[in-house]
């Protein structure tokens, strides 16, 4: 089904951009400095680098230079996915967790080793046409010289950095004098600037076998965490095929385990056996939560470093197990699902594309905003919390162990129609993300609907003890909803908690780019 490009029924009303090259990401100065990375002669991969490079810098409360990142990649014949997720310290042996119930949240038994940068490499060194060096100048431009803080990125910073202010690092760095940033405050990082230099100059071997990774390991050292020069030296990014599931005559591809994007896939296996009813109905509703429901069931019970899995991911993704699962679904009552067994066998996301064909997935995080609160002194590295994924359950498939990699939330998203590519995009906003691809996908593929108005349609979110929708869903549908079971929250109209999408369509001229107007971003093209 095609799209319709003048059909605006939700009420941000923001516009899409339509042109031949374009990016598309959740902060305006790094859409724009990816913009000038297609303007100075480079191509896709070029203008995500740039834009995911400031976004460290602009964007503090969402990402950092010490978390992970995941992108796709369609070089104009196929598809390739890059998993540069990092591992367990070596130091995190079960009995390094003894006498803990969960895995904490914040501080440094959250750090694993953070993958981003040599995800960064890898890409620019695959498909990348511009100097490495070069994709760095803009962010370090911002962080030497400042950039004003947006009101939405002030709000953020303000809620997270009580929580984290007697985490090592982070006070100095991100609440310097005891303040944060207020909303069009202008705001420097020098040692930033310093950060991204080495890092560019070195091409990402200072934070890993260099003076960033001796700093690194040793704040760890000095402040009770585990990290060690060995572990960061170990970290390789990792190139893998990306995992499909057909829907309605259009295939989504996620990146496979560790990551979350499956249960996207196993929920649209799901939907195939039913029909959604009308746009913005009870029904439509219904149903996607509860293959929800069913796919984060088994998301949660099987998938973690797919070198511990005991359940294959195309075990999952098999149509005989997904037919025997939908049954489980009653158009009209809600069910509390539990895993199946089949037979054997805080976050920033960006999309870019260009004249040539080339289409780029990218999304990177350092989790929980700042993530782990810890910040190496002396080089804005905010290090990320991944580690909070990890479970503390014996013989789980996703137990924590040394050089292990965690469960994932972060994932990017791609469509194809019959091996075309149709469409980049990704909803960042950790468990909401699988969700929020699934509620584009049938948008897309069930109704037709552009990529602005998929993305300005009220979003619902499975919680383990509810089912949130945004307060734009009509009344009616809500209440509906109510009688069939499910425990309806209404949020504030101001939340947070529903994602944040970005995407890029290809259409006959060219492309249809997408910014959520839930956040500041901004999609720009030429």
């Amino acid at each position: 089904m095609s799209s319709c490009f003048d059909a605006f029924p939700y009420r941000s009303q923001r516009m899409p951009v339509f042109a031949r090259n374009v990016v598309s990401t959740s902060q305006p100065l790094a859409a724009q400095a990816g913009l000038r990375a297609l303007l100075a002669g480079g191509n896709a991969v070029d203008a995500a680098l740039a834009t995911a490079i400031t976004l460290t810098v602009v964007e503090p409360v969402m990402n950092g230079i010490g978390g992970d990142m995941f992108a796709m990649v369609w070089d104009g014949s196929a598809l390739h996915g890059l998993n540069s997720s990092g591992c367990a310290p070596a130091a995190w042996t079960r009995k390094h967790f003894a006498g803990r119930s969960q895995m904490p949240r914040t501080g440094w038994d959250t750090v694993t080793v953070p993958g981003q940068v040599a995800g960064w490499k890898a890409l620019a060194d695959r498909f990348g046409k511009l100097a490495f060096a070069q994709l760095f100048e803009p962010a370090i431009d911002y962080a030497q010289q400042g950039f004003q803080v947006s009101p939405r990125i002030a709000r953020q910073w303000a809620m997270q950095a009580p929580a984290l202010m007697h985490e090592p690092g982070f006070a100095s760095a991100f609440a310097k004098d005891g303040a944060v940033p207020r909303a069009g405050q202008s705001w420097r990082f020098p040692e930033q600037a310093r950060t991204l230099q080495q890092i560019a100059e070195t091409g990402g071997e200072a934070f890993y076998r260099g003076p960033l990774a001796e700093a690194i390991a040793a704040h760890a050292q000095r402040t009770g965490g585990s990290i060690s020069l060995a572990d960061l030296a170990a970290h390789r990014a990792q190139w893998v095929t990306p995992i499909a599931q057909n829907y309605r005559g259009l295939t989504l591809h996620e990146i496979p385990p560790n990551g979350q994007g499956i249960a996207a896939l196993i929920a649209l296996g799901l939907l195939e056996h039913f029909d959604l009813g009308p746009v913005d109905s009870a029904r439509f509703y219904h149903l996607q939560i509860e293959a929800m429901k069913l796919a984060f069931a088994d998301l949660h019970a099987h998938v973690a470093d797919p070198a511990a899995m005991t359940v294959r991911p195309e075990a999952l993704l098999d149509p005989a197990y997904l037919a025997e699962r939908a049954r489980l679904i009653d158009p009209h009552r809600a069910n509390m699902p539990t895993a199946g067994l089949p037979k054997s066998g805080g976050t920033v996301y960006l999309t870019a594309a260009d004249a040539s064909g080339m289409m780029v997935s990218f999304i990177q995080s350092n989790y929980r905003g700042f993530g782990s609160g810890v910040v190496v002194p002396g080089t804005g590295i905010a290090l990320h919390s991944r580690g909070e994924n990890f479970s503390l359950q014996a013989g789980h498939p996703n137990e924590v162990a040394p050089g292990k990699r965690p469960f994932h939330t972060i994932i990017p998203g791609f469509v194809t129609r019959q091996g075309v590519p149709v469409m980049a995009f990704g909803v960042m906003g950790g468990a909401m993300q699988a969700q929020g691809h699934l509620q584009m996908m049938t948008r897309l593929a069930d109704f037709g609907q552009n990529p602005q108005t998929m993305s300005d349609a009220p979003r619902f979110r499975v919680d383990p003890d509810c089912v949130g929708l945004e307060s734009d869903v009509d009344p009616q549908v809500a209440a509906t909803l109510g009688r069939w079971g499910h425990n309806v929250a209404i949020a504030a109209r101001d939340s947070l908690e529903f994602g944040a999408a970005q995407l890029i369509q290809r259409s006959d001229a060219g492309y249809v780019a997408a910014s959520d107007a839930r956040r500041d971003g901004q999609a720009v093209g030429y």
